[in-house]
């Protein structure tokens, strides 16, 4: 009796296995991408470009005015009143303290696509421009908190999860 209860529940555990198995990743699958980004070279009020996951990644080094303006810009003012961090909660507000992390307030990393059409965003579109980034394709506009502020985009920008390693290590993803 014994042996056939044994015999059984061996039979059991061969026949659970495969539907165990389907459960747990697929090995063809890579694991979550990271990208290490050295913050050394990167002056005040310029940026950087790094790719992660395929996708264009702006890091940007603010001035002191920038995150000024950033930090007193009313949320009635934005079209997108959500942060699009992918760190906090989705129903944060688009404060600029919301979309760059404390103690590092002088850095900012958004994805750098156009929230629109996903047109690749470049520099502001003159240079007495207050915006950061503008959309080539159909005049989106961006502020240096990486918040809509004109043109067919309705959404911010995303802000990616990242760390700050050190003073001048960036990790994304």
């Amino acid at each position: 009796m014994q042996a056939a209860m044994a015999l059984a529940g061996a039979g059991c555990a061969l026949a659970m296995w495969p539907l165990l198995a389907q459960m747990g990743p697929n090995r063809a699958t890579p694991g979550p991408e990271t990208v290490d980004v050295d913050l050394r070279g990167i002056q005040p009020g310029s940026m950087k470009v790094v790719r992660w996951r395929g996708l264009p990644v702006f890091v940007r080094r603010r001035t002191p005015q920038e995150i000024e303006e950033a930090r007193t810009t009313a949320l009635a003012d934005l079209p997108d009143r959500l942060a699009r961090n992918a760190m906090l909660p989705q129903t944060a507000l688009a404060f600029d303290s919301n979309r760059s992390k404390e103690g590092h307030e002088e850095w900012l990393v958004v994805t750098g696509l156009c929230t629109h059409l996903g047109c690749v965003l470049s520099g502001p579109p003159s240079a007495t421009s207050s915006e950061a980034w503008f959309c080539p394709c159909h005049a989106a506009r961006f502020d240096v908190s990486g918040r809509v502020r004109a043109g067919p985009a309705r959404t911010n920008l995303e802000v990616p999860r990242h760390e700050f390693l050190s003073w001048d290590k960036l990790k994304i993803g």
